[in-house]
């Protein structure tokens, strides 16, 4: 292997001008390609397509809406909503709504629907039409009559709150353009909404509210402005730390520009490939920026001491390229094969994330074990003597500081060392127990709770009763199904069993519909609310319910039962997913099934099964990848050892904290373990390497990792700290996403250095007691 690098270290180096021409040209063919790619979101992105209850979804989401929706109450400031100025404001909304490209022209509902109408009981059997009927004048006969057929429809809480100040309107969105066939961009409808309908139409007398996947993307997508803005932050901090570790202006510009390099090459390779941008996966770009510093500031420690030792730049080039380009490439290679071990789980948005960062791993290779050397041989560097000095002074400080660390090597404090990190991790593991899959708030978890869109919805589920959380269970059966009274009354009792479940607010299926209808064709009577047991008048009644209603399909084969939850909170998900499973059988028989799911609590709770069976996979994959490259490296089970541990231990912590905190464990959490231990294992590797290299010459254990610590420890305390003060100022994003991200990376970034200059050589001591 060494004989190998040196072959590649002399081509690299005889070729360096070519070397350098070939960088230019692909950084700025990449950086021409970076400059046009878009933020890319969409639903189905954000879901495990194969789940069970997904397949339910996708095969009946035309039938009975999916739930991709789109929610907006138009609320009347001044008292009810019966007022002629008010409804010439919804008709202007609703027509509005209907035409904005992307949404389902079929499936928008408010009072002014057509579909949405009102039955009544009169002396000659039913009466009944348009809740606003085609004669409408806005006069105050007509909207007494409106009032009158609100009550009738039962739409007070529905579509009209419950208070008469506000009026809803739903629409659902399409996933492709009928015309291009091109995917609906979720942050254009957002933007629509926001200038077409908000922009438009609140006012002080009016206030719209406005909720939906496409909304929430398109908040995100605002919010993620300020990423740049923090990003540029986190680098002007990282550039003057660089330039306090190496005292120099040029050296510092370096491997700070590779860095950047790295990240452009990365977005322009995602665009070539095709891909473009999640809002969600915004953050990307930094984490590649941060490995690329990580790498970088080892290679230029190196390459700084020997300029100061009285090389030339060209010749300290040459020696930071052999030291450091194998620990470096394992290191790199251990992050790309872990980041791509998360493709086994089967969301897109996570699939692309494993993706993007797998090739900003690689490109890192490339640009900071390759360029980074190459660039610096060009320089012609020069020491002031006042410089060299101060370099001097801080060595000697550093030794001194590394020599009093040495205690961590001494057999009786290593010892101590080791007992106290199992019982750390043992408190963390007790605390990872608490951990909790998927959202743990109201709203949508990625916004602060103050944001519009998490106050619109508070406001929602303050002025409806049938909330935003809608889980639909289809009842599967025979073509005609609803004629039969044992098929109707089954799913009538199943129906009542789930809505007396705490967390339902409503519910509604046919069969509570049909018991209505059947009491309206005996006068009204309380005593007539039942499933009619001969077939031909149940289908009397059915016959009155049209398939706009989203209650049957056109073959009355397939029937949800919709429940509206107080909230989507995991405990709340899963104390109803364990209902529904637990007793589906009871209720079912040959010509009837219940199947999950559908509706957008549905799509949460198929993601959070998805992202809790995929935890411990993943984790499993990404350690036994690292494993494997440690081990091909050092060629030691015990160096193995030492550099894993101190990482699972840290991954516990951070599931730990994560419940402190209460951070679920989603789709964008799940993988920042996994980028976690792609960051901290650099830190090992590195130590361990150089570890390995002094006890391989006869060292004792002591003076080899006094040297290696001083070699190499340096660069990883600065690393961790310089990283961590860069993503600790995500702490004031304006996404709440970000912020958890913020607070996660700092942690494992700051106890990943620590493991690393603590554990790992209390662990080596063990591992070597008598070397």
């Amino acid at each position: 292997m060494n004989q190998f690098i040196d072959f590649l270290q002399k081509i690299i180096f005889r070729h360096r001008y070519l070397v350098l021409t070939k960088f230019l040209i692909l950084t700025v063919f990449f950086a021409y390609q970076a400059s046009q790619i878009k933020l890319d979101a969409g639903f189905t992105k954000n879901i495990p397509l194969q789940h069970s209850y997904m397949q339910t979804y996708l095969k009946y989401a035309d039938e009975f809406g999916g739930a991709n929706r789109v929610l907006i109450s138009v609320c009347n400031q001044s008292g009810e909503i019966y007022q002629a100025e008010f409804f010439t404001q919804l008709k202007q909304i609703h027509d509005q709504l209907f035409f904005i490209e992307g949404v389902d022209r079929s499936q928008v509902t408010s009072l002014y629907s057509p579909s949405v109408r009102f039955t009544e009981i009169v002396e000659d059997g039913f009466a009944g039409g348009p809740v606003v009927s085609s004669d409408f004048d806005n006069s105050p006969a007509s909207l007494q009559r409106v009032k009158r057929n609100v009550d009738k429809a039962g739409q007070v809480g529905k579509l009209v709150s419950n208070n008469s100040q506000c009026a809803m309107l739903t629409a659902v969105l399409l996933e492709l353009n009928p015309i291009s066939g091109q995917p609906i961009d979720p942050i254009l409808i957002a933007n629509k909404l926001e200038q077409d309908i908000r922009g438009k139409y609140q006012s002080d007398l009016y206030s719209i509210h406005i909720i939906g996947f496409a909304k929430i993307v398109g908040d995100v997508a605002a919010g993620a402005k300020d990423v740049a803005v923090f990003f540029a932050i986190a680098i002007l901090i990282t550039a003057g730390l660089v330039y306090l570790f190496c005292r120099s202006f040029r050296l510092m510009l370096f491997p700070i520009l590779c860095s950047v390099i790295a990240m452009i090459w990365k977005i322009g390779i995602l665009k070539t490939l095709g891909y473009g941008i999640d809002p969600m996966s915004i953050l990307l770009p930094f984490l590649i920026f941060a490995i690329g510093v990580s790498h970088g500031v080892q290679m230029l420690n190196v390459i700084n001491k020997q300029v100061h030792q009285g090389k030339s730049s060209k010749q300290a080039a040459e020696i930071g390229f052999k030291q450091l380009f194998l620990p470096g490439f394992i290191a790199l290679v251990s992050d790309c094969i872990g980041f791509l071990t998360i493709l086994s789980i089967d969301i897109g948005i996570i699939q692309e994330l494993a993706i993007a960062a797998s090739i900003g791993v690689g490109v890192v290779i490339l640009t900071n074990l390759i360029l980074l050397p190459v660039a610096i041989s060009f320089l012609n560097i020069k020491t002031s003597d006042k410089a060299k000095l101060a370099i001097q002074q801080q060595d000697v400080w550093v030794e001194k500081i590394w020599q009093k660390l040495l205690c961590f090597c001494q057999p009786k404090v290593a010892v101590g060392i080791v007992i106290a990190s199992f019982i750390i991790f043992g408190l963390g593991l007790k605390g990872a127990q608490e951990l909790k899959i998927g959202d743990l708030h109201s709203g949508a978890p990625v916004l602060h709770e103050h944001s519009q869109y998490n106050q619109d919805t508070f406001s929602i589920v303050n002025h409806y009763e049938i909330g935003v959380d809608v889980l639909s269970v289809i009842a599967e059966t025979k073509a005609d199904g609803c004629t039969s009274f044992e098929i109707m009354n089954r799913i009538d009792q199943f129906q009542w069993l789930l809505s007396k479940h705490d967390s339902v607010q409503s519910s509604v299926s046919l069969a509570s519909i049909a018991k209505i209808i059947t009491s309206g064709y005996n006068e009204g009577n309380l005593k007539w609310r039942v499933i009619p047991q001969d077939s031909r008048s149940l289908a009397q009644s059915v016959s009155r319910v049209p398939t706009s209603s989203g209650l049957l399909n056109t073959d009355c084969s397939a029937m949800p039962i919709i429940l509206f939850l107080k909230d989507h909170k995991a405990e709340t998900i899963d104390s109803i997913i364990q209902l529904i499973e637990t007793n589906q059988a009871d209720y079912e028989s040959d010509e009837l099934k219940f199947k999950l799911a559908s509706g957008p609590v549905g799509v949460m709770a198929a993601t959070n099964q998805a992202v809790a069976q995929a935890q411990i996979p993943m984790m499993i994959y990404v350690y036994s990848a690292v494993f494997v490259l440690c081990l091909i490296s050092f060629k030691s089970i015990k160096a193995t050892i030492a550099v894993i541990l101190p990482l699972f231990v840290v991954s516990t912590l951070a599931q730990a904290l994560m419940a402190q905190f209460e951070i679920g464990l989603t789709v964008y959490t799940l993988p920042v373990i996994a980028l976690g231990v792609g960051i901290g294992v650099d830190y090992g590797i590195y130590i361990v390497s150089s570890l390995a290299i002094y006890l391989r010459q006869g060292e004792s254990l002591n003076n080899a990792f006094k040297s290696a610590l001083i070699e190499r420890g340096s660069a990883v305390i600065f690393t961790g700290l310089t990283l961590a003060i860069g993503v600790s100022t995500w702490f004031f994003s304006a996404l709440k996403f970000q912020l958890d991200m913020g607070i996660l990376l700092t942690f494992m970034f700051v106890v990943n250095m620590l493991a690393a200059i603590i554990v790992l050589p209390a662990l080596c001591r063990l591992f070597w007691w008598r070397k």
